[in-house]
Protein backbone atom coordinates (compact mmCIF):
# COMPACT_ATOMS: atom_id res chain seq x y z
CA UNK A 1 0.00 0.00 0.00
CA UNK A 2 3.03 2.55 0.88
CA UNK A 3 4.74 1.61 -2.50
CA UNK A 4 1.48 2.34 -4.21
CA UNK A 5 1.06 5.71 -2.55
CA UNK A 6 4.65 6.57 -3.32
CA UNK A 7 4.21 6.01 -7.01
CA UNK A 8 1.76 9.27 -7.38
CA UNK A 9 4.25 11.21 -5.17
CA UNK A 10 7.12 9.97 -7.16
CA UNK A 11 5.25 11.21 -10.44
CA UNK A 12 3.87 14.18 -9.00
CA UNK A 13 7.26 15.38 -8.00
CA UNK A 14 8.11 14.29 -11.39
CA UNK A 15 5.39 16.38 -13.04
CA UNK A 16 6.60 19.35 -11.25
CA UNK A 17 10.15 19.04 -12.06
CA UNK A 18 9.04 18.30 -15.43
CA UNK A 19 7.05 21.76 -15.87
CA UNK A 20 9.67 23.74 -13.97
CA UNK A 21 11.80 23.54 -16.88
CA UNK A 22 10.17 25.18 -19.88
CA UNK A 23 9.34 28.32 -17.52
CA UNK A 24 12.82 29.19 -16.77
CA UNK A 25 13.60 28.68 -20.56
CA UNK A 26 17.04 26.23 -19.49
CA UNK A 27 18.14 30.32 -19.35
CA UNK A 28 19.40 31.72 -15.75
CA UNK A 29 17.15 34.75 -14.83
CA UNK A 30 20.63 36.74 -14.03
CA UNK A 31 21.49 36.21 -17.55
CA UNK A 32 18.35 37.54 -18.65
CA UNK A 33 18.67 40.42 -16.10
CA UNK A 34 22.17 41.23 -17.49
CA UNK A 35 20.70 41.21 -21.51
CA UNK A 36 18.59 44.03 -20.57
CA UNK A 37 20.56 45.88 -18.97
CA UNK A 38 22.77 45.75 -22.02
CA UNK A 39 19.84 46.45 -24.17
CA UNK A 40 19.26 49.58 -22.28
CA UNK A 41 22.90 50.80 -22.11
CA UNK A 42 22.47 50.13 -26.36
CA UNK A 43 19.68 52.58 -25.79
CA UNK A 44 21.12 54.65 -23.97
CA UNK A 45 23.76 55.37 -26.56
CA UNK A 46 21.37 55.24 -29.45
CA UNK A 47 19.54 58.54 -27.55
CA UNK A 48 22.56 60.39 -26.73
CA UNK A 49 23.81 60.37 -30.09
CA UNK A 50 21.06 61.78 -31.44
CA UNK A 51 20.94 64.49 -28.99
CA UNK A 52 24.61 65.11 -29.48
CA UNK A 53 24.74 65.21 -33.19
CA UNK A 54 21.85 67.80 -33.53
CA UNK A 55 22.83 69.84 -30.48
CA UNK A 56 26.63 70.24 -31.63
CA UNK A 57 28.28 72.90 -33.72
CA UNK A 58 29.25 72.42 -36.92
CA UNK A 59 31.88 75.05 -36.84
CA UNK A 60 33.53 73.61 -34.26
CA UNK A 61 33.14 69.96 -36.04
CA UNK A 62 34.58 71.80 -39.13
CA UNK A 63 37.82 73.40 -37.33
CA UNK A 64 38.67 70.20 -35.61
CA UNK A 65 38.02 68.20 -38.96
CA UNK A 66 40.23 71.11 -40.58
CA UNK A 67 43.05 70.42 -37.90
CA UNK A 68 43.01 66.29 -39.36
CA UNK A 69 40.53 64.88 -37.20
CA UNK A 70 39.02 61.84 -38.65
CA UNK A 71 36.23 61.95 -36.24
CA UNK A 72 35.11 65.15 -36.42
CA UNK A 73 35.29 64.84 -39.97
CA UNK A 74 32.85 61.53 -39.80
CA UNK A 75 30.85 63.06 -37.51
CA UNK A 76 30.19 66.09 -40.59
CA UNK A 77 29.46 63.44 -42.84
CA UNK A 78 26.89 61.96 -40.83
CA UNK A 79 24.79 65.16 -40.28
CA UNK A 80 25.49 66.22 -43.99
CA UNK A 81 22.25 63.00 -44.48
CA UNK A 82 20.29 63.94 -41.53
CA UNK A 83 17.41 62.16 -42.49
CA UNK A 84 19.25 58.71 -43.25
CA UNK A 85 20.98 59.10 -39.92
CA UNK A 86 17.51 59.90 -37.58
CA UNK A 87 16.66 56.94 -39.31
CA UNK A 88 19.46 54.74 -38.67
CA UNK A 89 19.02 55.77 -34.83
CA UNK A 90 15.73 55.51 -34.73
CA UNK A 91 15.55 51.48 -36.17
CA UNK A 92 18.22 50.86 -33.59
CA UNK A 93 16.95 52.67 -30.63
CA UNK A 94 13.47 51.05 -31.45
CA UNK A 95 15.04 47.42 -31.93
CA UNK A 96 16.71 47.40 -28.48
CA UNK A 97 14.05 48.91 -26.31
CA UNK A 98 11.32 46.22 -27.93
CA UNK A 99 14.01 43.77 -27.31
CA UNK A 100 14.58 44.88 -23.56
CA UNK A 101 10.57 45.18 -22.69
CA UNK A 102 10.19 41.71 -24.66
CA UNK A 103 12.74 39.89 -22.27
CA UNK A 104 11.67 41.96 -19.05
CA UNK A 105 8.02 40.54 -19.45
CA UNK A 106 9.71 37.13 -20.04
CA UNK A 107 11.20 37.14 -16.58
CA UNK A 108 8.82 39.07 -14.90
CA UNK A 109 6.14 36.23 -16.04
CA UNK A 110 8.08 33.52 -15.00
CA UNK A 111 8.87 34.85 -11.72
CA UNK A 112 5.88 36.40 -10.94
CA UNK A 113 3.11 34.86 -12.99
CA UNK A 114 0.49 36.76 -14.53
CA UNK A 115 1.31 40.19 -12.85
CA UNK A 116 4.82 40.00 -14.12
CA UNK A 117 3.47 41.73 -17.33
CA UNK A 118 2.20 45.20 -15.09
CA UNK A 119 5.26 45.36 -13.18
CA UNK A 120 7.53 44.63 -16.48
CA UNK A 121 5.76 47.28 -17.58
CA UNK A 122 6.08 49.72 -14.72
CA UNK A 123 9.70 48.58 -14.49
CA UNK A 124 11.05 48.99 -17.71
CA UNK A 125 8.85 52.70 -18.58
CA UNK A 126 10.87 53.91 -15.12
CA UNK A 127 14.41 52.54 -16.27
CA UNK A 128 14.10 53.27 -19.88
CA UNK A 129 12.78 57.29 -19.45
CA UNK A 130 15.72 57.66 -16.69
CA UNK A 131 18.67 55.63 -18.15
CA UNK A 132 17.58 55.15 -21.59
CA UNK A 133 16.54 58.42 -22.21
CA UNK A 134 16.36 61.51 -19.79
CA UNK A 135 20.11 60.99 -18.46
CA UNK A 136 22.41 60.25 -22.40
CA UNK A 137 20.40 63.26 -23.50
CA UNK A 138 21.10 65.55 -20.42
CA UNK A 139 25.03 64.36 -20.51
CA UNK A 140 25.16 64.65 -24.10
CA UNK A 141 23.24 68.17 -24.68
CA UNK A 142 26.12 69.64 -22.50
CA UNK A 143 29.07 67.71 -24.07
CA UNK A 144 27.86 67.33 -27.59
CA UNK A 145 31.14 67.93 -29.01
CA UNK A 146 32.86 65.38 -27.23
CA UNK A 147 30.11 63.16 -27.50
CA UNK A 148 29.72 63.17 -31.35
CA UNK A 149 33.48 62.01 -31.48
CA UNK A 150 32.86 59.57 -29.61
CA UNK A 151 29.69 58.07 -31.00
CA UNK A 152 31.15 59.22 -34.83
CA UNK A 153 32.40 55.41 -35.28
CA UNK A 154 29.60 53.32 -34.53
CA UNK A 155 27.19 55.38 -35.78
CA UNK A 156 28.92 55.56 -39.59
CA UNK A 157 28.73 51.81 -39.66
CA UNK A 158 25.25 51.81 -38.08
CA UNK A 159 23.91 54.27 -41.21
CA UNK A 160 25.65 51.58 -44.02
CA UNK A 161 24.16 48.44 -41.54
CA UNK A 162 21.05 49.79 -41.97
CA UNK A 163 20.58 51.95 -45.23
CA UNK A 164 18.55 49.61 -47.13
CA UNK A 165 16.04 48.99 -44.19
CA UNK A 166 15.98 53.57 -44.00
CA UNK A 167 15.23 53.69 -47.40
CA UNK A 168 12.35 51.09 -47.52
CA UNK A 169 11.03 52.39 -44.41
CA UNK A 170 11.27 55.83 -46.17
CA UNK A 171 9.84 55.26 -49.29
CA UNK A 172 7.14 53.37 -47.20
CA UNK A 173 6.08 56.25 -45.47
CA UNK A 174 6.24 58.45 -48.52
CA UNK A 175 3.80 56.87 -50.05
CA UNK A 176 1.28 56.03 -47.38
CA UNK A 177 1.36 59.59 -46.75
CA UNK A 178 0.70 60.03 -50.54
CA UNK A 179 -2.19 58.45 -50.22
CA UNK A 180 -3.79 60.98 -48.10
CA UNK A 181 -2.51 64.00 -50.22
CA UNK A 182 0.87 64.61 -48.22
CA UNK A 183 3.76 64.97 -50.44
CA UNK A 184 7.33 65.37 -49.25
CA UNK A 185 9.74 66.77 -51.71
CA UNK A 186 13.39 65.89 -50.96
CA UNK A 187 14.66 69.59 -51.28
CA UNK A 188 18.44 71.39 -51.31
CA UNK A 189 19.64 71.68 -47.94
CA UNK A 190 18.73 75.39 -46.50
CA UNK A 191 18.70 77.14 -42.99
CA UNK A 192 14.73 76.67 -42.66
CA UNK A 193 12.69 79.81 -41.08
CA UNK A 194 12.45 77.86 -37.51
CA UNK A 195 16.02 77.28 -37.43
CA UNK A 196 16.92 80.78 -38.25
CA UNK A 197 14.10 82.07 -35.53
CA UNK A 198 16.28 79.59 -33.17
CA UNK A 199 19.35 81.84 -33.91
CA UNK A 200 17.61 84.86 -33.58
CA UNK A 201 16.13 84.17 -30.28
CA UNK A 202 19.64 83.17 -29.32
CA UNK A 203 21.14 86.45 -30.31
CA UNK A 204 18.62 88.10 -28.43
CA UNK A 205 18.77 86.13 -25.43
CA UNK A 206 22.63 86.50 -25.07
CA UNK A 207 22.20 90.57 -26.26
CA UNK A 208 19.43 90.42 -22.70
CA UNK A 209 21.96 88.64 -20.55
CA UNK A 210 24.75 91.18 -21.59
CA UNK A 211 26.76 89.08 -23.78
CA UNK A 212 26.00 90.07 -27.26
CA UNK A 213 26.36 94.49 -27.46
CA UNK A 214 23.45 96.20 -29.56
CA UNK A 215 25.61 96.79 -32.21
CA UNK A 216 26.89 92.80 -32.79
CA UNK A 217 23.12 91.92 -32.54
CA UNK A 218 21.96 94.07 -35.16
CA UNK A 219 24.78 92.92 -37.94
CA UNK A 220 23.66 89.02 -36.62
CA UNK A 221 20.16 89.51 -37.40
CA UNK A 222 20.90 91.31 -40.98
CA UNK A 223 23.10 88.70 -41.76
CA UNK A 224 20.25 86.55 -41.09
CA UNK A 225 17.45 87.89 -42.63
CA UNK A 226 19.28 88.73 -46.24
CA UNK A 227 17.79 85.79 -47.07
CA UNK A 228 14.11 86.63 -46.51
CA UNK A 229 14.10 90.22 -47.59
CA UNK A 230 13.74 91.06 -51.12
CA UNK A 231 15.02 93.99 -52.94
CA UNK A 232 12.32 95.84 -53.18
CA UNK A 233 11.81 96.39 -49.13
CA UNK A 234 15.62 98.19 -49.34
CA UNK A 235 15.68 99.68 -52.94
CA UNK A 236 15.32 103.69 -53.60
CA UNK A 237 12.09 104.06 -54.63
CA UNK A 238 11.86 105.51 -58.60
CA UNK A 239 10.25 109.36 -57.39
CA UNK A 240 13.57 109.55 -55.49
CA UNK A 241 16.08 108.74 -57.98
CA UNK A 242 18.33 110.98 -59.61
CA UNK A 243 18.07 110.53 -63.96
CA UNK A 244 19.44 112.51 -66.89
CA UNK A 245 17.65 112.99 -70.36
CA UNK A 246 20.42 112.05 -72.58
CA UNK A 247 18.87 114.82 -75.02
CA UNK A 248 19.52 117.89 -72.55
CA UNK A 249 22.92 120.03 -73.46
CA UNK A 250 25.88 118.50 -72.60
CA UNK A 251 26.67 121.88 -70.15
CA UNK A 252 23.69 121.15 -68.42
CA UNK A 253 24.41 117.25 -67.65
CA UNK A 254 27.90 118.12 -66.54
CA UNK A 255 26.39 120.44 -63.97
CA UNK A 256 23.71 118.19 -62.50
CA UNK A 257 26.34 115.67 -62.13
CA UNK A 258 28.48 117.97 -60.25
CA UNK A 259 25.65 118.65 -58.25
CA UNK A 260 24.55 115.47 -57.72
CA UNK A 261 25.40 113.53 -54.32
CA UNK A 262 25.87 110.58 -56.13
CA UNK A 263 28.35 109.08 -58.52
CA UNK A 264 26.58 106.92 -60.77
CA UNK A 265 23.36 108.36 -62.55
CA UNK A 266 20.92 106.50 -65.13
CA UNK A 267 20.30 108.55 -68.14
CA UNK A 268 17.16 108.39 -69.89
CA UNK A 269 15.77 109.04 -73.63
CA UNK A 270 12.07 109.91 -74.80
CA UNK A 271 10.74 109.29 -71.34
CA UNK A 272 12.13 108.87 -68.03
CA UNK A 273 11.36 105.16 -67.69
CA UNK A 274 13.30 104.37 -70.91
CA UNK A 275 16.84 103.81 -69.28
CA UNK A 276 19.64 103.66 -71.81
CA UNK A 277 22.57 103.70 -69.68
CA UNK A 278 24.22 104.68 -66.53
CA UNK A 279 27.01 107.35 -66.18
CA UNK A 280 29.57 107.16 -63.45
CA UNK A 281 31.00 110.85 -62.74
CA UNK A 282 34.80 109.56 -62.70
CA UNK A 283 34.12 108.54 -66.37
CA UNK A 284 33.14 112.16 -67.14
CA UNK A 285 35.86 113.50 -65.40
CA UNK A 286 38.53 111.12 -66.97
CA UNK A 287 36.57 112.18 -70.64
CA UNK A 288 36.36 116.14 -69.69
CA UNK A 289 40.58 115.86 -68.81
CA UNK A 290 41.25 113.74 -72.08
CA UNK A 291 39.52 116.85 -73.63
CA UNK A 292 41.28 119.31 -71.52
CA UNK A 293 45.28 117.84 -72.12
CA UNK A 294 44.46 117.91 -76.50
CA UNK A 295 45.79 120.44 -78.10
CA UNK A 296 42.40 121.29 -79.45
CA UNK A 297 39.99 123.66 -78.22
CA UNK A 298 37.79 122.32 -75.25
CA UNK A 299 33.74 121.61 -76.91
CA UNK A 300 31.17 120.31 -74.02
CA UNK A 301 29.08 119.51 -76.81
CA UNK A 302 31.10 116.98 -78.21
CA UNK A 303 30.44 114.91 -75.69
CA UNK A 304 28.43 111.83 -75.94
CA UNK A 305 27.10 110.98 -72.84
CA UNK A 306 25.07 107.98 -74.34
CA UNK A 307 28.93 106.45 -75.24
CA UNK A 308 30.62 107.08 -71.38
CA UNK A 309 27.57 105.41 -69.80
CA UNK A 310 27.88 101.65 -69.41
CA UNK A 311 24.49 99.13 -69.67
CA UNK A 312 22.02 99.24 -67.49
CA UNK A 313 21.24 96.21 -65.32
CA UNK A 314 17.70 95.58 -64.25
CA UNK A 315 16.51 93.11 -61.46
CA UNK A 316 13.38 91.88 -60.51
CA UNK A 317 12.17 93.63 -57.43
CA UNK A 318 11.43 89.84 -55.56
CA UNK A 319 14.77 89.12 -55.72
CA UNK A 320 16.27 87.99 -52.43
CA UNK A 321 18.40 90.42 -50.68
CA UNK A 322 21.35 87.38 -50.32
CA UNK A 323 21.05 86.74 -54.23
CA UNK A 324 21.61 89.91 -55.42
CA UNK A 325 24.47 90.26 -52.66
CA UNK A 326 25.87 87.63 -54.71
CA UNK A 327 25.34 89.20 -57.78
CA UNK A 328 26.55 92.00 -57.20
CA UNK A 329 30.09 90.45 -55.99
CA UNK A 330 29.91 88.00 -58.80
CA UNK A 331 29.18 90.86 -61.66
CA UNK A 332 31.55 93.04 -60.06
CA UNK A 333 28.84 95.85 -59.72
CA UNK A 334 27.70 98.23 -57.39
CA UNK A 335 24.22 99.48 -59.24
CA UNK A 336 21.58 98.41 -60.41
CA UNK A 337 17.96 98.82 -61.76
CA UNK A 338 14.58 97.34 -60.45
CA UNK A 339 11.70 96.67 -62.28
CA UNK A 340 8.49 94.57 -61.29
CA UNK A 341 6.91 91.68 -63.15
CA UNK A 342 5.65 93.98 -66.12
CA UNK A 343 9.13 95.03 -66.53
CA UNK A 344 8.34 98.68 -65.34
CA UNK A 345 11.30 100.67 -63.60
CA UNK A 346 10.08 100.22 -59.46
CA UNK A 347 13.58 101.90 -58.04
CA UNK A 348 17.17 101.00 -57.87
CA UNK A 349 19.45 98.86 -55.71
CA UNK A 350 22.97 99.17 -54.74
CA UNK A 351 25.79 97.18 -52.95
CA UNK A 352 25.52 99.81 -50.15
CA UNK A 353 22.01 99.29 -49.14
CA UNK A 354 22.45 95.91 -48.94
CA UNK A 355 25.68 96.14 -46.75
CA UNK A 356 23.76 98.81 -44.54
CA UNK A 357 21.21 96.01 -43.96
CA UNK A 358 24.32 94.19 -41.74
CA UNK A 359 26.34 97.25 -40.61
CA UNK A 360 23.30 99.61 -40.65
CA UNK A 361 23.93 103.56 -41.67
CA UNK A 362 27.15 105.47 -41.17
CA UNK A 363 26.25 108.49 -39.49
CA UNK A 364 27.96 111.49 -37.50
CA UNK A 365 29.16 110.25 -34.06
CA UNK A 366 27.26 112.59 -32.63
CA UNK A 367 23.81 111.63 -34.49
CA UNK A 368 21.81 109.12 -32.97
CA UNK A 369 18.81 109.83 -34.83
CA UNK A 370 18.48 108.06 -38.27
CA UNK A 371 17.93 109.40 -41.31
CA UNK A 372 14.33 111.11 -41.36
CA UNK A 373 14.12 110.91 -38.14
CA UNK A 374 13.76 114.27 -35.72
CA UNK A 375 13.89 113.48 -32.12
CA UNK A 376 11.31 116.28 -30.64
CA UNK A 377 11.51 118.10 -26.73
CA UNK A 378 8.66 115.82 -25.21
CA UNK A 379 10.61 112.52 -26.22
CA UNK A 380 8.84 111.67 -29.40
CA UNK A 381 10.02 111.70 -32.83
CA UNK A 382 9.12 113.35 -36.27
CA UNK A 383 8.90 110.99 -38.76
CA UNK A 384 9.28 111.14 -42.68
CA UNK A 385 6.66 108.43 -43.96
CA UNK A 386 9.56 106.79 -46.35
CA UNK A 387 11.34 106.01 -43.48
CA UNK A 388 11.72 102.52 -43.53
CA UNK A 389 10.39 100.34 -40.02
CA UNK A 390 13.56 98.18 -40.03
CA UNK A 391 15.50 101.31 -39.51
CA UNK A 392 13.59 102.70 -36.94
CA UNK A 393 13.49 99.05 -34.98
CA UNK A 394 17.42 98.82 -34.95
CA UNK A 395 18.02 102.64 -34.16
CA UNK A 396 15.84 102.77 -31.24
CA UNK A 397 14.95 99.09 -30.00
CA UNK A 398 11.91 99.58 -31.40
CA UNK A 399 9.33 96.26 -32.12
CA UNK A 400 7.35 96.92 -35.03
CA UNK A 401 6.37 94.31 -37.42
CA UNK A 402 7.47 94.95 -40.68
CA UNK A 403 5.49 91.97 -42.49
CA UNK A 404 2.83 93.09 -43.83
CA UNK A 405 4.50 96.79 -45.18
CA UNK A 406 8.11 98.11 -45.38
CA UNK A 407 7.82 102.11 -44.14
CA UNK A 408 5.97 103.80 -41.40
CA UNK A 409 3.35 105.15 -43.47
CA UNK A 410 2.94 101.79 -45.14
CA UNK A 411 2.77 100.35 -41.29
CA UNK A 412 -0.18 103.03 -40.42
CA UNK A 413 -1.92 102.86 -43.65
CA UNK A 414 -1.83 98.99 -43.43
CA UNK A 415 -3.24 99.02 -39.71
CA UNK A 416 -5.74 101.63 -40.13
CA UNK A 417 -7.11 99.98 -43.44
CA UNK A 418 -8.13 103.76 -45.06
CA UNK A 419 -5.32 106.47 -45.94
CA UNK A 420 -5.69 108.75 -42.69
CA UNK A 421 -6.24 112.67 -42.96
CA UNK A 422 -3.77 115.42 -41.08
CA UNK A 423 -4.84 115.55 -37.52
CA UNK A 424 -5.62 112.08 -36.86
CA UNK A 425 -3.65 109.54 -33.79
CA UNK A 426 -3.67 105.77 -34.00
CA UNK A 427 -2.30 104.12 -31.08
CA UNK A 428 -0.78 100.22 -32.51
CA UNK A 429 1.93 98.22 -30.95
CA UNK A 430 1.93 100.03 -27.78
CA UNK A 431 2.75 103.61 -30.14
CA UNK A 432 1.01 106.19 -30.59
CA UNK A 433 1.42 107.54 -34.59
CA UNK A 434 0.00 111.44 -35.54
CA UNK A 435 -0.42 112.17 -38.65
CA UNK A 436 1.47 115.32 -38.89
CA UNK A 437 1.34 116.16 -43.10
CA UNK A 438 -0.17 114.08 -46.03
CA UNK A 439 0.37 114.90 -49.66
CA UNK A 440 -2.01 113.52 -51.72
CA UNK A 441 -2.58 109.59 -51.01
CA UNK A 442 0.95 109.95 -49.08
CA UNK A 443 1.92 109.97 -45.62
CA UNK A 444 4.73 112.52 -46.11
CA UNK A 445 5.27 113.33 -41.73
CA UNK A 446 4.21 111.37 -38.65
CA UNK A 447 4.80 112.34 -34.53
CA UNK A 448 5.82 109.21 -33.19
CA UNK A 449 5.38 108.25 -29.40
CA UNK A 450 7.65 105.48 -28.12
CA UNK A 451 4.98 104.57 -25.48
CA UNK A 452 1.61 104.55 -25.00
CA UNK A 453 1.34 107.85 -23.03
CA UNK A 454 -1.03 107.10 -19.92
Amino acid sequence: MVHITAIPFVTEAADITIQAVPEGGGTSPWWIAAAIMLLLFMSACFSGSETALTAVSRAKLRRLADQGNTSAQRAITLTDDGETLIGAILIGNNLVNILAASLATSLAIALFGESGVAIATLVMTILVMIFAEVLPKTYAFTNPESTSLLVSRPLALLVKITYPVVLAVQAIVRGTLGIFGVTLEKGTRVLSHEAREEIRGAIDLHHSEGGVVKSDRDRLVGALDLAHREVAEVMMHRRNIVTLNADDPAASLVEAIVESPYTRIPIWREHPENIVGVVHAKDVLRAFDAMVRSDGPVDLEAFDFVSLAIKPWFVPDTTTLADQLKAFLTRKRHFALVVDEYGALQGLITLEDILEEIVGDIADEHDIDAEGVTRESDGSYLVDGTVSIRDLNRYFDWQLPDEEATTIAGLVIHEAQAIPFEGQSFVFHDHRFDIVRRSKHQITQLRVHARRPS
